[in-house]
């Protein structure tokens, strides 16, 4: 073996060996079971399937098709929607399949959310009203004209009444719901409406919230109003990096698929279909109790860091109906420093989670570098088996870190020892045969 492979392995290890005593409390991640690795690492990953299913511009695609629908199936089944394309790559490309389908090139326009009041990069034009280069997706790929919606920053959420009002304006070709600070259900039964007297296309981008909605939480966008539903595979539904396309309506299917293939991609990753089947499958059997669980968790830990001196948002409202929460850090600016300051001392003690701006820090002259916000997630954390109690033992690490300000070296010995009690994945298949004889592929 050579020396550079036996480095890559090395750092792979110490990647796994970190992880092993961390307390993961990324939003926008979670953790994979056996069976969906065992998956993932197919023959599958270096083969081609150009085009949909049983209309493959390669041969060799048999057992790929069988695949790739039986993905579909579980998909329609878990999200009760008639049409599901499981080939977008990413959530990102899913948004794209989105914007062709719903808009003009060049001169389209879409309502969507600004990244500041959660909106991700993938919703952004290329340009900010000032002029300044931003380089979203939406703007820089399609040359959309973006107008934001109308924002309530005490609750958190979009505003339906400044919002239809901007609908009613700016006249768009679609209205996107969905977002990566995403604490409660967007209004789009209150807006669907007022799409449609524009004339516009409703989208949802569901890449955080979707193992929460098809678990039967959170809520139901193809049945208040979304034309079509854009996720990504890896946050709230546990499965490997991939995205997906959802529809109701008949009539859209054509077009959100010629809009995906060849639109926007040649072959796609075909190992990844393969673990979003058995993911989606573990979902359908251990969703509802897993999701209800994480929701429980991120209220548990609100709570707990809120009691502990944390500015939590909106504890108004229960501070949160999703996986998500978003803390207010600064009222530590002086003692310990803002966002990215946090984000490092708590990754010494091998506390992972993520800086994220509030809707106001742009004003206030803060940076996404180190903003004025924590965004945490407990999709993970739940997968591995801890419960509301563990949600405080987690909150006690937080108010020593960062009230007290003890020393991170120490704490991470803590933390090592709180995580060894916490080393399988719940939630899924324990055996890699249990999904496939599931699956019924043999």
């Amino acid at each position: 073996m050579s020396k550079k492979i036996t480095e890559i392995r090395s750092i792979l290890q110490e990647h796994s060996q970190m992880l092993r005593n961390a307390v993961p409390l990324i939003a926008s991640e979670n953790v994979t079971s056996p069976a969906v690795d065992e998956a993932c690492a197919s023959d599958f990953s270096h083969r081609y399937a150009e085009g949909w299913v049983g209309q493959r511009v390669y041969a060799g695609c048999k057992y790929i098709d069988q695949i790739e629908r039986k993905c579909m199936d579980l998909a329609k089944k878990y999200y009760s929607c008639i049409h599901a394309d499981v080939r977008p790559v990413s959530g990102v490309m899913a948004n794209l399949v989105l914007y062709n389908a719903f808009t003009s090139e060049n001169n389209g326009k879409m309502c969507a959310m600004p990244i500041p009041k959660g909106g991700h990069i993938s919703h952004a034009p290329k340009y900010t009203s000032s002029g300044k280069p931003i380089f979203g997706t939406a703007g820089t790929v399609r040359g959309l004209d973006i107008k934001y919606l109308g924002f309530d920053e005490k609750n958190m959420n979009i505003d339906p009444e400044k919002s239809a009002k901007i609908i009613r304006e700016f006249e768009p070709e679609m209205v996107l719901f969905g977002a990566s600070v995403f604490l409660f259900p967007h209004p789009v039964k209150e807006l669907s409406d007022v799409a449609k007297e524009v004339g516009a296309y409703v989208g949802y981008d569901a890449a955080h919230v979707a193992g929460l909605i098809g678990s039967g939480y959170f809520q139901d966008p193809l049945r208040e109003g979304a034309d079509a539903m854009a996720l990504s595979t890896h946050k709230t539904l546990p499965g490997p990096q991939h995205g997906a396309v959802l529809s109701n309506r008949e009539d859209l299917v054509e077009l959100l698929k010629s809009s995906a293939f060849p639109a926007l991609f040649s072959n796609h990753h075909l190992h990844n279909v393969a673990g979003l089947a058995v993911a989606l499958e573990e979902m359908l059997e251990f969703g509802n109790i897993y999701h209800k669980r994480v929701i429980e968790n991120a209220k548990a830990l609100a709570e707990a860091l809120h009691e502990r001196g944390f500015n939590v948002l909106c504890e108004h409202l229960g501070f949160t109906e999703s996986h998500q929460l978003v803390i207010d850090i600064t009222n530590f600016e002086n003692s310990v420093g803002l966002g990215g300051d946090i984000e490092r001392i708590l990754e010494e003690a091998n506390i992972i989670i993520n800086r994220n701006l509030l809707p106001w820090d742009i004003r206030e002259g803060r940076h996404y570098m180190n903003p004025g916000g924590l965004r945490i997630g407990t999709s993970e954390v739940t997968r591995l088996g801890m419960g509301k109690g563990e949600m405080v033992d987690i909150a006690d690490f937080f108010k020593k870190l960062i009230i007290e300000q003890k020393d991170p070296k120490k704490i991470k010995k803590d933390v090592a020892d709180f995580r060894k009690r916490f080393q399988s994945i719940e939630y899924c298949f324990q055996k890699d045969t249990q999904a496939y004889e599931y699956l019924k592929f043999y």
